[in-house]
């Protein structure tokens, strides 16, 4: 009899988490490691939400919470959604959680039984299918492509629908290619979905204020407000806000959903952090100006990673939407051999080297269900990222 649960055998480790744990390690080791694997941004969280956590603290707002947010963050999240996204909520229609994971978890396991299905666009972020898996239901992968900009078509939503669909998962601008559905293909794809009604719809929208060139962020329920009453929009501050480590995600949705989503919590983490909870209050009530400013700097990153990436021997890397990453593709590098003798035969041999020849620590398409790619985040400096893109050229260069 083993000891482990047989859930826990059909879930994988992140592969993100491990790579960039790998990364700290060589550095710790003394290695000269460019970790681009963690999706976080480089920039401090800005001073009036640090003073709002300090002011938390010092007014001894440092106590148990209720279960799934305060009072006031919930507000300050329904007058975000009617602001941002024409979207009308109501306190107990909103949950927080301790971070965007948390939500999207709580979501599942409150829902998904044996047989259900989640049909998941490929690639995607490592973690959608495991969730799927430890809360008892089926992921369906329906793989995506270069030629539809990694975006899933409403043929493919068509076809991979079955009588046994609970939810369709999906993430706007994307983790891991940055790809934004804008408004057409959103309606494109609710239009499928209004003739599926046993067919739930989780958004996740972390990445909605990392958009480029123009590209206007929009969400399902948004474009077509009768998917409303079966629709739960996820969110969080950790991206945009560059509040990562202070864990607070949230959502909004039905009623009796986020009821069941706060049974789960309450028997899990029951409260998010009470203080971060007050410095989101004020991320999403206080100032907004920085957020333009920091995109600026996110699209010149982006510029300076694909220009580069294009230039190296065997790697096409396609210009995203949005967030802060990039997915290039290795397939001319496939069957050649590095400088230092390895066999590059997919693209985790491929990232495997180029750690340890070039010391750039990556994460493999292969993680998030589409190969051969590979994944790069761009939320650090230009200088940095100019001196890896460098190294990854040199490193192609000598594929023979």
């Amino acid at each position: 009899m083993t000891f482990l649960s047989t859930t826990l055998a059909r879930v994988k480790p992140s592969p993100t988490v491990a790579i960039t744990q790998l990364a700290r390690e060589l550095t710790d080791a003394g290695r000269d490691v460019i970790a681009l694997a963690a999706g976080e941004p480089d920039f401090d969280t800005p001073d009036n939400i640090k003073a709002a956590a300090v002011a938390a603290i010092a007014a001894g707002k440092t106590k148990y919470t209720a279960p799934d947010g305060i009072a006031e963050l919930k507000a300050a999240i329904c007058a975000k959604f009617a602001r941002e996204n024409g979207l009308s909520y109501q306190p107990t229609q909103v949950s927080v959680s301790t971070g965007g994971k948390q939500v999207l978890y709580n979501a599942l396991i409150a829902t998904l039984n044996p047989g259900d299905e989640v049909v998941i666009p490929a690639p995607y972020w490592v973690s959608y299918p495991d969730m799927v898996l430890m809360g008892g239901g089926t992921p369906v992968i329906v793989e995506t492509s270069v030629d539809t900009g990694f975006k899933i078509t409403a043929e493919a939503l068509e076809a991979a629908i079955t009588p046994q669909t609970k939810w369709f998962l999906f993430n706007s601008p994307s983790n891991p290619t940055g790809a934004g559905y804008d408004r057409d293909e959103l309606r494109a794809l609710t239009d499928v979905l209004l003739r599926h009604p046993h067919v739930w719809v989780m958004t996740d929208d972390m990445y909605e204020h990392l958009a480029y060139d123009g590209f206007r962020f929009c969400t399902p329920a948004q474009v077509e407000p009768r998917l409303y009453d079966r629709t739960l929009t996820c969110n969080g501050v950790s991206k945009a806000y560059a509040m990562t480590g202070w864990r607070i995600g949230y959502a909004a949705g039905p009623e009796h959903l986020i009821a069941a989503m706060r049974k789960v919590q309450t028997q899990s983490t029951t409260n998010p952090c009470s203080i971060s909870q007050w410095a989101a209050v004020e991320a999403l009530n206080g100032p907004q100006d920085f957020l333009a400013s920091r995109g600026e700097a996110f699209r010149i990153r982006r510029n300076l990673v694909v220009t580069m990436l294009n230039a190296a021997d065997g790697i096409t890397c396609p210009m995203p939407e949005g967030a802060f990453y990039v997915y290039p593709s290795i397939k001319g590098c496939l069957g050649k051999t590095s400088a230092a003798g390895t066999l590059i035969t997919d693209d985790e041999t491929f990232v495997k080297a180029l750690l340890e020849e070039s010391g750039v620590a990556v994460v493999h398409g292969a993680a998030f269900g589409l190969s051969p790619h590979f994944r790069v985040s761009y939320a650090t400096s230009e200088a940095v990222l100019s001196d890896a893109c460098a190294r990854i050229q040199t490193f192609c260069a000598g594929l023979r």
